[in-house]
């Protein structure tokens, strides 16, 4: 694939979490949580972008998000669980995303706010029609997907450079 097709991002925040008496990276999903990440599977998949490959946290709410989410695709992408999106800020994110390579055209990245959210802003300088008012009215609850394109390979992402396509909320 030449460097110069558009790539995206899809930046997907874990759906709602439980608080039972475990350590935060422990935190399992809720009832509600477990039906929001079906349905946002179901959305994201009704898009049609063929996802290349899934970035998760290792934490037990994100990995339990794409597990349900996945099942709505037609195709299941390659998944990585990559202990450093857990409570990553945007520029540790950025760097990670960096290091993907070259012959992946899209990517799923599921992970934690308020990093996610801090990427989708930091990223989009640009914004296609409503998205980016819907994003900022409603924030990035649980279980919300951006879709964020950029041009050049994933060594050039850095803030700014990106353009916001969509978003989607539980709400929505």
């Amino acid at each position: 694939m030449s460097v110069a097709e558009p790539r995206r991002i899809v930046l997907f925040r874990h759906a709602k979490a439980d608080w039972p008496q475990v350590i935060d990276h422990e935190r399992p999903l809720a009832e509600r949580g477990r039906k929001d990440a079906a349905v946002a599977g179901r959305k994201l998949a009704d898009t049609g972008i063929p996802i290349d490959l899934a970035l998760c946290s290792t934490a037990v709410r994100t990995r339990e998000t794409w597990k349900l989410a996945v099942q709505e695709f037609p195709h299941r992408p390659k998944t990585v669980y990559e202990e450093r999106i857990y409570e990553a800020s945007p520029g540790e994110l950025i760097a990670l995303l960096n290091e993907t390579p070259d012959d992946v055209r899209t990517l799923v990245l599921i992970g934690h706010n308020p990093g996610i959210q801090g990427l989708a802003d930091v990223l989009s300088g640009q914004v296609n029609g409503d998205a980016g008012e819907r994003m900022h009215s409603r924030g990035f609850p649980a279980a919300a997907f951006a879709v964020i394109s950029f041009d050049g390979s994933w060594k050039s992402l850095e803030p700014g450079v990106a353009t916001l396509l969509d978003y989607w909320a539980p709400s929505e």
